[in-house]
């Protein structure tokens, strides 16, 4: 049986990407974290972090085990609310940008799934305007997107930018500057047109598309560039230099005017413990 303790010190590692971060979450020293990782690392006899001075990164047997063992401490964990009658119950009506649905929050929510069976969680994907707008009617409980300029509150989850992508190799030309980009309201478009006009560059919208593959197939076709998340580039996208520099944003956890509920209070828990590992796609 692999040791609970070796798979918590792991999993720190593996959610935070930092010893150091790790320790601090755990309550314990570094080396106590560096010395259960290496102990686990002996005992499957693979390496499950490649480390250096100043970046870890997870194997694909780390990739593999961090299934395992976050398996594992959530089957100890829901045996143990069971027995002590903390069970999380409820609704949660979860909003999520689009920028998000190709990172490992799918991963995030399965094992919230597995820890609050009870949990009726209903999920609506969108631009983060629009998800904005239904958090402030009362129609969700908990929203995780990009926070809009001159809107306060919420928890920073990380800070990012805008950057231009488009598929490998493509360069504009001195013509307009063509754009695939999402529709109206979307952060993202209006960080483009306005910094384009701001450099005096001519533009014309060359595709509109609701879904974040359609965006990616259209740039990967040729069709154009677009604004997006630094730290989310889709697969097979690479930035596009020469164009004016975009603006800068934070992913946030905002929730609504009420209270927070145990359920929205139990995810966002989980998405903080994550969010070092939640941007590699």
């Amino acid at each position: 049986m692999l040791d609970p303790v070796l798979l918590r010190s792991f999993v720190a590692v593996a959610r935070t990407l930092s010893f150091t971060r790790a320790a601090d979450r755990l309550a314990v020293r570094q080396s106590t974290v560096s010395q259960h990782v290496r102990k686990l690392e002996a005992e499957v006899g693979r390496t499950l972090l490649a480390r250096d001075t100043h970046t870890v990164a997870l194997t694909p047997d780390g990739e593999a085990m961090l299934e395992f063992a976050t398996t594992i401490l959530d089957t100890g964990e829901r045996a143990l609310a069971h027995f002590r009658g903390a069970r999380v119950r409820g609704r949660l009506r979860f909003g999520v940008s689009e920028d998000l649905v190709l990172t490992r929050l799918p991963t995030i929510l399965a094992g919230f799934r597995r820890r609050h069976p009870e949990v009726d969680l209903e999920l609506t994907v969108g631009l983060s305007e629009t998800l904005e707008a239904e958090l402030d009617r009362g129609e969700l409980d908990l929203l995780f997107a990009k926070r809009s300029p001159g809107r306060t509150g919420g928890t920073p989850v990380w800070h990012d930018r805008f950057v231009w992508v488009a598929a490998p190799g493509y360069r504009p030309d001195d013509g307009a500057i063509p754009l695939v980009s999402y529709p109206p309201p979307s952060l993202s478009r209006a960080a483009a047109i306005a910094a384009l006009e701001a450099a005096g560059r001519p533009w014309r919208m060359a595709c509109t598309s609701g879904s974040l593959s359609g965006l990616r197939a259209a740039a990967l076709a040729g069709l154009g560039v677009v604004a997006h998340a630094e730290t989310l580039l889709p697969s097979g996208l690479a930035p596009v230099p020469g164009l004016p520099r975009l603006g800068e944003f934070d992913f946030t956890l905002q929730t609504g005017r009420r209270a927070l509920t145990a359920p929205a209070e139990a995810l966002a828990g989980a998405i903080l413990d994550s969010a070092g590992s939640l941007r590699v796609l």
